[in-house]
């Protein structure tokens, strides 16, 4: 078969180019009832938006990791107008009723969101790291390899802190050291770094504004986690997971998480 790739431009049609065919036949509800369809497209549909993410945290990093700061906005604006998307999907999917649902809920066994790798990745790539999620993926080589390749690489956190440290900023030299392979720990010294941007924003711009962005990126994954856990509520109540976790319960957990911590707290401090 000829990939479209393989013909000239002049050949292509939309469907080819955007190999229509494979991915409408992407979707395999395993039972007959109406509303799982729509479950599959959301989930597939996410993982899509997720590749693109991924796309672009890779081009901020880089450019980031380069010290070409202003270039890298774009990138990251782009991946927070991705995130609201997604959290407006939860909307769609929470038209399918607590009926609806369990009606096909045993077809989907032990599989759940909280296995999906490209998330993972995402989280990691921002710094929330945890290498518990790394042994749901061992049956998919490609995929495990690029978890922990994100898992042991410096994050977008860790690039944005050498940068502030290249510019003379005083973050600590343990910070810049540790292992990045660990999740983050809160640190005051990257919080005194940082406040010296906040309170000088004229001298320090370019941080400043890469400051907001990924401060953009993480409200952007809270929302997106308080309306998950909402939606799950309302579709499931207080049951457990499919995939065994407490449901709920390990959704409200999240939200707890902040990939950058010293954004929020220096707010307190100026």
């Amino acid at each position: 078969m000829t990939d479209a790739s393989d013909k000239p431009a002049s050949a292509i049609t939309y469907a080819g180019y955007l190999a229509l065919d494979d991915l409408l036949a992407a979707q395999h509800p395993r039972s007959d009832e109406h509303d799982e369809m729509l479950f599959v497209i959301i989930h597939q549909t996410k993982e899509l938006w997720l590749k693109q993410i991924l796309h672009e945290v890779a081009q901020a990093q880089g450019l980031v990791r380069a010290g070409d700061l202003v270039p890298a906005y774009k990138s990251l604006a782009r991946v927070s107008r991705i995130q609201a998307v997604m959290t407006m999907s939860w909307d769609i999917l929470a038209t399918m009723t607590p009926a609806d649902y369990l009606r096909f809920r045993g077809e989907l066994g032990t599989s759940s969101g909280f296995q999906s790798d490209q998330f993972r990745r995402f989280e990691y790539m921002l710094g929330l790291k945890d290498d518990r999620f790394l042994r749901f993926h061992e049956e998919r080589p490609e995929a495990h390899a690029a978890l922990r390749a994100a898992l042991d690489a410096p994050s977008l956190y860790d690039d944005a802190l050498a940068q502030l440290a290249a510019a003379g900023l005083p973050v600590p030299a343990e910070v810049l050291n540790r292992d990045v392979s660990k999740p983050w720990e809160p640190s005051e010294g990257v919080e005194v770094a940082w406040l010296e941007v906040y309170r000088d924003t004229a001298r320090w711009w370019p941080f400043y504004q890469l400051a907001e962005k990924l401060v953009d990126l993480d409200d952007a994954l809270l929302t997106w986690r308080h309306k998950h856990v909402v939606t799950v509520e309302r579709i499931i109540g207080r049951r457990r997971g499919t995939g065994g976790t407490e449901g709920v319960a390990y959704l409200t957990e999240t939200l707890q998480r902040r990939c950058f911590p010293e954004l929020w707290s220096l707010r307190t401090k100026l």
